[in-house]
């Protein structure tokens, strides 16, 4: 599976379900976990695990089994480990509070409006 079109996959199924500010920061030679971290928020617990549900979905629909799906229950912060690709799907107060993208500032920033709704 070519990373750029899982990354594409991943932004697309959370755009899909309406969720906000979707960032995809480039990971490479920055973190040893995944090569890229995807990062969004939906606005209620429901909408925050449709969005994961979806990705993950999306994914195994081109042959991308979920490693790991962690935090689906609470509905907060849902972790989806496809691999080389991390997509974090917050909550919007729990985005606020734990800023990922300003802990990982110096990572590139990737251009994913191809896919992206507008």
């Amino acid at each position: 599976m070519e990373e750029r079109n899982l990354l594409l996959t991943a932004v697309k199924a959370a755009d899909d379900k309406r969720a906000e500010n979707i960032v995809a920061l480039n990971m490479k030679g920055i973190s040893l976990v995944s090569d890229y971290f995807v990062i969004c928020h939906g606005n209620s617990d429901k909408q925050v695990q449709a969005i994961a549900s979806e990705i993950k979905d999306k994914c195994g629909e081109i042959g991308v089994t979920v490693k790991r799906l962690e935090g689906f229950q609470e509905a907060k912060w849902i972790l989806v480990d496809l691999g080389d690709i991390v997509v974090h799907v917050f909550h919007r107060d729990e985005r606020t509070y734990y800023n990922l993208e300003r802990l990982w500032g110096d990572a590139p920033v990737e251009n994913i409006q191809s896919v992206i709704e507008q």
